[in-house]
């Protein structure tokens, strides 16, 4: 499948797959500034973002997709940002309707602020199918008397599985 995509303004760093079987494409933060300059002051790239401990902040990747019906692309960590530099991303559903610029949500789980300058790894996306469905409300006495799930868990749930 094809995926296309667009860029929100100049400089973006594009969407790429490490390995050709990785399930998601690997997204990096794309600030609106030239590619490369440094602030004189800081030392660091121009537009870079700090994520200070306990903190939140939303990353611009410049880019948009066309999500196809049926389908939602979704932000997810990249595992060694979020094991090593303890960045989590939030939120994270793209619907097929949203024309937007995908910005991605990073928490600090952290104890150190953490820079993030532009041109780094900071999410990938993973094209979902969906399944559409209508919610049908429904009198609690009637939920499991037709059989619809494979268990019988339940309201046991938070490690309960395995304990007799």
């Amino acid at each position: 499948m094809i995926l296309r995509f667009a860029t929100a303004h100049d400089n973006v760093f594009l969407p790429k797959r490490a390995n050709a079987s990785d399930a998601g494409l690997d997204v990096y933060f794309s600030p609106d500034v030239p590619k490369g300059e440094h602030d004189s002051v800081k030392n660091m790239k121009k537009g870079s973002m700090v994520v200070h401990p306990g903190k939140t902040m939303k990353f611009r990747t410049g880019l948009k997709f066309e999500i196809p019906h049926g389908y939602m692309l979704q932000v997810m960590d990249r595992s060694s940002v979020s094991y090593k530099r303890e960045l989590k991303v939030g939120g994270g559903v793209l619907d097929s309707g949203y024309a937007g610029e995908v910005c991605v949500i990073l928490h600090n789980l952290g104890n150190s602020p953490q820079l993030v300058e532009p041109g780094e790894k900071i999410a990938q996306l993973v094209l979902v199918p969906i399944i559409h469905f209508d919610p049908a409300l429904t009198d609690e006495s009637e939920l499991y008397q037709r059989t619809v799930a494979m268990s019988d868990r339940g309201e046991s749930g938070f490690g309960s599985t395995g304990n007799k």
